[in-house]
């Protein structure tokens, strides 16, 4: 059974995931409208996992007795200067993604919730791979500028896939 307490860190951080989520999925559009189909896909994919961890998360408070309460989610930017900005925003938004995970590890171990610091093991895990993700392609932006390494990088981003991680 979960604490009252974890109960609300999972729902506001099932919340965060979907806003997470909208974000990426607004990326894409920007990217799209840009005429960068490769780095939409790329976005479109991240919006992909997101669901797939805010999906997680609500099946592991269904499942430890908790009861999920979905929130409101406000509106993501929807416009940014250039990719570069566009991926550095996303990138700064993984931080604080990583901040929130690291709250929630650390309030399942005040609270002697070995089962819930288990299961945030995987999304500890995840932020590193997000981290370095994001950090990569806002060097490879940085890199190539606004000159022709754009489209060779937009090809780069258009062969991501989603896989679902396996349980």
């Amino acid at each position: 059974m979960l604490s009252k307490k974890m109960e609300k860190a999972f729902n506001d951080q099932i919340k965060w995931e979907y806003y997470s989520a909208y974000l990426y999925l607004s990326l894409s559009s920007y990217f799209s409208n840009a005429g960068l189909s490769g780095f939409a896909n790329w976005m479109d994919v991240q919006f992909q996992e997101e669901q797939f961890h805010a999906r997680k998360m609500f099946d592991y408070v269904n499942e430890k007795g908790g009861r999920v309460v979905l929130q409101g989610i406000e509106a993501p930017p929807s416009t940014w200067k250039t990719p570069l900005a566009a991926f550095d925003y996303a990138l700064r938004h993984e931080f604080a993604v990583t901040k929130r995970i690291n709250d929630l590890m650390t309030l399942a171990q005040k609270e002697n919730d070995h089962a819930s610091a288990i299961f945030l093991q995987w999304f500890v895990s995840e932020q590193v791979e997000e981290e370095a993700s994001f950090g990569d392609t806002v060097n490879k932006l940085k890199m190539v500028g606004d000159g022709g390494g754009m489209f060779m990088l937009d090809r780069e981003l258009a062969t991501r896939v989603f896989t679902p991680p396996v349980a």
